[in-house]
């Protein structure tokens, strides 16, 4: 009988989260005998390892018609694997005080792991079987479809749901990343077990995983614990998405919606993760969008206007395509004046440039926050694996705060006039606006 190590698994989740903060950490690159890379973070004070996996592709690699078949698929993982049906497995999990997550992505299937090392074979074999010999019951499969349609039917009614999905179609057209990856009802009832299956097949493959780990575990083991983890995955015979420029025009869709308040999402295109200026771009858009309150955008739309409780904006570097996006939700009455007012922000930074106070500022708000990230062994394995998935190497650690202080003014000036670009800022606006006579009509 395995012991049920809860409370151990508590105190250890607590004090994994507890750790001193730390930018400055050691990160190893482990290659196994079978050729899988990893990267490692070991601190052996606590008795405890989390896992990252990162399957490349994602819900991209849906079939035509077979939208959603990704999604469904992962959702299935912890339903059923082996010899054990869905409450076998959650039965045995609970009883290895072990924690799995499985998460679908447009570019991505993200496998989070945390286990205690005293439990680490046990888990380890669970989680394999998971990955490798998923169940797929046709009852399990019935189950979690109607929860996955339940969802489909809630984002159909939310107009935040409702303005990403008419921005992402009017962007991406029949491009994966044009839909939502949980399909749509049609879809998503259409689908089989045979489908589940294909999805697996191409989802799940060894040379497109991406690994790091942080905890009680050395190098060695890691290399035997990945090997016999994934080495019965199979290669890729489906190809990625091709990609996708982002082509937009300045105006309105408007998206009728009965509701007081209206909800707006606007973008243009943006700059992919590798691109030269992208660390430009980043301390650049915390000035105009992303540094709280004291954003521009936050200034001008809400606190001397009072036009919204939040207004936001952000960089999305994807895998097949970059854009540059915000967020922002008002009254039906005063939703036109809060995008006029960032249309204005928007031309404003591409012709000036920031100041040098907003730089300054916008630098110790990114350096200082920066080391508060590693906190545990948690949140190191899943930056170390996002940094993976970015192309970045484990010297970024610690160059990239010098790689903030490193941008002028004269390099946000640069990127702002170069990327920031009114006449192709597309707006989405979910809701009954008033004044936007001029404005494209969706259907929800």
């Amino acid at each position: 009988m395995i012991p049920v190590l809860k409370p151990l698994l508590a105190l250890a989740f607590t004090l994994s989260f507890t750790l001193p903060a730390r930018a400055e950490i050691e990160i190893q690159q482990v290659e196994t005998p079978a050729g899988f890379k990893a990267w490692l973070v070991e601190e052996p004070s606590i008795p405890f390892t989390a896992l990252e996996l990162r399957f490349r592709g994602g819900a991209a690699l849906d079939l035509p018609g077979k939208r959603g078949a990704t999604n469904l698929m992962v959702a299935l993982l912890e339903e059923g694997a082996g010899d054990l049906d869905s409450r076998g497995f959650a039965e045995a999990t609970e009883s290895l005080a072990a924690q799995f997550r499985y998460d679908a992505g447009q570019d991505a299937i993200g496998v989070s792991a945390r286990f205690l090392t005293e439990n680490r074979e046990a888990a380890v074999d669970l989680l394999r079987q998971s990955l490798i010999a998923p169940r797929f019951d046709q009852d399990a499969l019935d189950r979690v479809r109607a929860q996955v349609l339940s969802g489909i039917r809630s984002d159909a009614k939310d107009p935040d749901a409702i303005a990403d999905a008419t921005f992402d179609a009017l962007v991406f057209g029949d491009h994966p990343y044009g839909s939502d990856l949980s399909g749509t009802e049609d879809s998503v009832t259409a689908l089989t077990r045979e489908d589940i299956m294909a999805a697996h097949q191409a989802g799940m493959t060894r040379d497109r995983v991406v690994i790091a780990a942080a905890g009680d575990i050395t190098a060695e083991e890691l290399s035997t614990l990945i090997d016999g983890l994934l080495g019965d995955l199979p290669d890729s015979t489906q190809d990625l998405p091709e990609d996708v420029a982002v082509e937009t025009t300045a105006g309105v869709t408007v998206v009728p919606f009965e509701t007081p308040q209206s909800v707006a999402v606007f973008g243009q295109r943006g700059l992919a993760r590798d691109d030269p200026d992208f660390f430009a771009a980043y301390v650049m858009n915390t000035i105009l969008g992303a540094g709280g309150f004291e954003a521009r955008l936050m200034q001008e739309v809400r606190e001397k206007r009072g036009l919204t409780y939040g207004v936001y904006s952000y960089l999305l570097p994807m895998d097949h395509a970059a854009l540059y996006m915000g967020r922002v939700a008002s009254a039906n009455d005063r939703i036109a004046e809060a995008i006029a007012v960032i249309r204005d922000e928007w031309a404003k930074l591409a012709e000036a440039g920031v100041t040098q106070a907003e730089l300054d500022q916008a630098k110790t708000y990114l350096t200082g926050a920066y080391p508060l990230r590693f906190d545990g062994n948690g949140p190191i394995a899943q930056i170390l694996a996002g940094m993976q998935m970015d192309g970045l190497t484990p010297d970024y650690v610690t160059d990239r705060n010098a790689m903030v202080e490193a941008v002028t003014l004269e390099d946000v000036k640069r990127v702002a006039a170069d990327l920031l670009d009114p006449e192709a800022l597309r707006v989405v606006v979910v809701g009954q606006p008033e004044g936007f006579e001029d404005a494209d009509t969706a259907t929800p």
